[in-house]
């Protein structure tokens, strides 16, 4: 039986500077706390928190701070809480994802300018959220292809449709094309990272010669749900776990290939432990 490691999989670019931001404040003595999860992997965060960083659950929490350094999650925040940080004078590092920081300024300019900003993405996903305190005008979230069948945009309205950094690749076309085909007046600005987009191609792939596929990563990871689906889609024998301990492998000599894969919050560590005893014992 042979073990693959799909082409892509593990931290991206966004959330290694994410963690390794909060590594290089407490190789410097500072009190840390973290604006959320700083990633959406638990064993990372757990292995912050016993390193004595603590987790800001929301904005009062971060009303009732008076002393220590916060750094901003990669997901990134909504405006209003930079502007909190700053009025309380503490000392912040936003270690937001760039490809998120972009669409930031994209949606604040489209608002300026009286564009309609269409978010597609998850209403509930931290990064959502935080593109939506940053628009600075009407803004509309869609997820599924229903919703954006039944809107109906303001008359007159141009639309500014951005993404979701992580969102699946091939439904967010098939929004826009939904909004082409209403013959909408769109500017549609690419923001589903290149890390996901490669990430999800490379799972497709892997799933489609693999007889069972392993996808590991955080619980709450949208990029891994992505991942999870996608892999459903084409391998019938799909695993989704969180750590080593959640795998409970049962495999018939028939198995000829085992498929890996990971969210963008996965360390190495955890895809190495999973690719290794797969092998040992299979």
């Amino acid at each position: 039986m042979e073990t693959k490691l799909a082409e892509y999989a593990g931290f991206c670019f966004g959330v290694k500077r994410a963690v390794d931001t909060v590594y290089e404040q407490l190789e410097r003595g500072k009190t840390i706390y973290t604006y959320g999860p700083i990633v959406h992997n638990e064993e990372v965060v757990k292995d912050l928190g016993d390193k004595g960083v603590g987790v800001l659950k929301g904005k009062e929490a971060l009303e009732a701070l008076d002393q220590g350094s916060v750094v901003i999650r990669a997901h990134g925040v909504p405006k209003e809480i930079c502007l909190l940080l700053e009025k309380k004078g503490l000392e912040y590092v936003d270690a937001t994802c760039p490809f998120v920081k972009k669409i930031h300024r994209i949606v604040e300019r489209a608002g300026r300018e009286g564009e309609h900003v269409v978010i597609i993405g998850n209403p509930a996903h931290p990064e959502v959220e935080g593109i939506v305190g940053w628009c600075s005008g009407p803004v509309t979230v869609l997820e599924t292809l229903q919703e954006a069948e039944s809107f109906v945009p303001p008359e007159g309205k141009k639309l500014c449709v951005v993404s979701q950094t992580t969102f699946n690749y091939n439904k967010f076309h098939s929004i826009v094309e939904i909004f082409q085909k209403k013959g909408y007046n769109i500017n549609v600005a690419k923001t589903i990272c290149n890390a996901t987009e490669e990430r999800q191609n490379a799972a497709r792939e892997l799933a489609k010669e693999a007889d069972v596929m392993i996808v590991i990563g955080g619980r709450h990871s949208s990029n891994t749900r992505k991942l999870y689906e996608i892999c459903c889609e084409e391998c019938a024998d799909t695993y989704f776990i969180q750590t080593l301990d959640d795998l409970h492998l049962e495999l018939p000599k028939s198995v000829r290939l085992v498929g890996i894969t990971a969210g963008a919050s996965t360390p190495n560590k955890l895809i190495e432990e999973v690719q290794n005893y797969v092998r040992i014992n299979f």
